[in-house]
C-alpha cells in the first residue's frame, strides 16, 4: 500500500538540499564578515607607527566596534523576526563592504575609529538574521551541525583577516587590505542575493509563538536564557581579548614578524576551534535525539576545560607550549561556538529567534566591548597575561552558571514553549 506522505518526499529531500546549500552561500558571507572586521588587529604596529595611534586607541578600535555592534543588535534582530531576513542579510553584506572599503581611505585616528563604529552598524543587522534564516531551514536534530558549518565561516574569516591584513601591509600597503577586502564583498552581494531571492522562508518550527509585540518582553521571562546571555557575555570577552591583542601580544613577547604573529595568533585557535566546533555539534545533534539539554551540558563541559588553556595562553614561557594551550582551547571552546545560539531556540518562542541571537549580542558585545579598549589602557601595568587569567576565572564562572541553569531551569523553560 502505498503512504499517502509519499508524494511529499522528494519535496521534503529538496527542501533540504536547499537549506544545505543556504549553508554553504551564508559561509561565504560570514567569513567575508569576520575578516572585515578582524583585518585591522593585525596592523596595529604600522597604525602606531604612520597614524600615532596609542595603545588605548589601538584598543578602542575593536571597543568602538563591539560597543556598536551589542547596541544596534537588539534593532537588528526585531527587523530581522518582522520582515524579510533574506534582504536583510544581502543589504547587511553590501553595506559593512562598502565601509570597509572606506577604511583604507583613513588618515586620522577619528577616521578610522568612525569606520569601525559604521562596521559596527551595518554588520549588525546580518548574524541574527542569518542564523534565525539557517534555524528556519533546518530540523532540530540538524541545527547544531548547519550553524557549525556556517560557524566555520566565522574562524575561517579571523585567520584570513589575521594572516591577510599582516600580509598586505608588510608586504605592499596597509590600506589595499581593506580595499580589497571591500570589493570582495561587494561582488559576493550578486550571486548571494541571487540565490536568497529563490529561497523559501519556510519554517521548521516547534516551539510556539510568544504573541508579543516585542521580543524582548518574551525573552525576559525565560531564565534558561537570561543564563544564556551571561555565559555569551563572558565567552565573547574571552574571545575579543584573544582575537584583538594576541597577534600583539605574541608579537612582543616573541619577537616574531607581523605576518607570522597574525598567522601563529590565528591558525593554530581557528584551526582548533573548526574541529571543536565540527565535533561538537555532531554530538549535539546526535544527543538531542534523546537528550533534550545536551548542548546546554556540552556548552558548561566547553567553558570549564576551555578557563585553563586561556590561562596559560598568555603565561607560557615558549612559544610551543603557546601554540598548544591554543590548540586546546579551540578544541574545547567549539563545543561552546557550535552550540551557544543554537540552545536558545531550545527554550524560546518561535517567531523571537532572530531576537534571541540579537539580545545574545548585545550581552556578549557590550561586556567584550570592554576587553580591547581596558587591555590597551592596562597594558604596561597590568600586563596581557594577567588579563588572560582574570577571563579564565570568568570562565570557570560561567560554566558553574549554567551547570545550575541546566538542573534547575531547562526542563520548566523546555515545557513551557513546547
Amino acid at each position: 500500500m502505498t503512504s499517502p506522505f509519499a508524494s511529499d518526499a522528494p519535496k521534503d529531500r529538496a527542501l533540504e538540499r536547499r537549506a544545505w546549500l543556504l549553508v554553504g552561500f551564508t559561509w561565504v558571507a560570514y567569513c567575508l564578515n569576520y575578516s572585515d572586521r578582524q583585518v585591522i588587529f593585525s596592523i596595529f604596529p604600522i597604525l602606531k607607527f604612520e597614524l600615532h595611534f596609542t595603545d588605548a586607541q589601538l584598543g578602542l578600535t575593536g571597543s568602538a566596534f563591539l560597543w556598536v555592534y551589542g547596541l544596534c543588535s537588539p534593532i537588528a534582530g526585531q527587523i530581522g523576526d518582522r520582515f524579510s531576513k533574506r534582504r536583510l542579510v544581502a543589504l547587511s553584506l553590501l553595506l559593512w563592504s562598502g565601509v570597509t572599503a572606506l577604511t583604507g581611505l583613513s588618515h586620522s585616528v577619528g577616521m578610522v575609529l568612525t569606520c569601525r563604529a559604521l562596521t559596527g552598524v551595518t554588520e549588525s543587522l546580518f548574524v541574527p538574521a542569518a542564523v534565525a534564516l539557517l534555524a528556519n531551514a533546518h530540523r532540530p536534530e540538524n541545527r547544531s551541525r548547519a550553524f557549525a558549518l556556517y560557524g566555520t565561516g566565522q574562524l575561517a574569516g579571523i585567520v584570513v583577516g589575521g594572516w591577510y591584513g599582516g600580509f598586505v601591509a608588510q608586504e605592499f600597503q596597509w590600506r589595499l587590505a581593506f580595499y580589497s577586502l571591500g570589493l570582495a564583498g561587494i561582488l559576493y552581494c550578486f550571486p548571494y542575493f541571487r540565490f536568497l531571492s529563490r529561497f523559501s522562508e519556510e519554517a521548521h518550527v516547534e516551539t510556539k509563538k510568544s504573541g508579543s509585540v516585542l521580543a524582548v518582553t518574551a525573552l525576559a521571562k525565560i531564565p534558561t536564557y537570561l543564563v544564556l546571555c551571561f555565559v555569551s557575555s563572558v565567552f565573547n570577552l574571552t574571545l575579543w581579548l584573544l582575537y584583538t591583542w594576541l597577534p600583539d601580544f605574541l608579537y612582543e613577547k616573541f619577537s616574531l614578524s607581523l605576518a607570522d604573529a597574525g598567522y601563529t595568533a590565528t591558525v593554530y585557535l581557528q584551526t582548533a576551534s573548526l574541529v571543536g566546533m565540527l565535533v561538537g555539534a555532531a554530538l549535539a545533534d546526535h544527543l538531542y535525539k534523546g537528550w533534550k539539554s545536551a548542548r546546554f551540558w556540552l556548552i558548561a563541559i566547553g567553558l570549564s576545560l576551555g578557563a585553563p588553556c586561556v590561562h596559560l595562553i598568555g603565561n607560557s614561557d615558549s612559544l610551543f607550549f603557546t601554540k598548544l594551550a591554543a590548540i586546546a582551547f579551540g578544541l574545547v571552546g567549539g563545543l561552546a561556538l557550535a552550540n551557544l545560539y543554537i540552545s536558545s531556540f531550545d527554550v524560546v518562542p518561535a517567531d523571537t529567534r532572530a531576537s534571541a541571537v540579537a539580545f545574545m549580542n548585545l550581552a556578549g558585545y557590550l561586556t567584550s566591548g570592554f576587553a580591547p579598549l581596558v587591555t590597551g589602557v592596562w597594558k604596561q601595568t597590568v600586563g596581557i597575561h594577567r588579563m588572560m587569567s582574570y577571563a579564565s576565572l570568568l570562565l570557570v564562572a560561567a560554566a558553574l552558571a549554567l551547570f545550575a541553569a541546566v538542573k534547575y531551569l531547562v526542563p520548566s523553560d523546555y515545557k513551557r514553549v513546547h
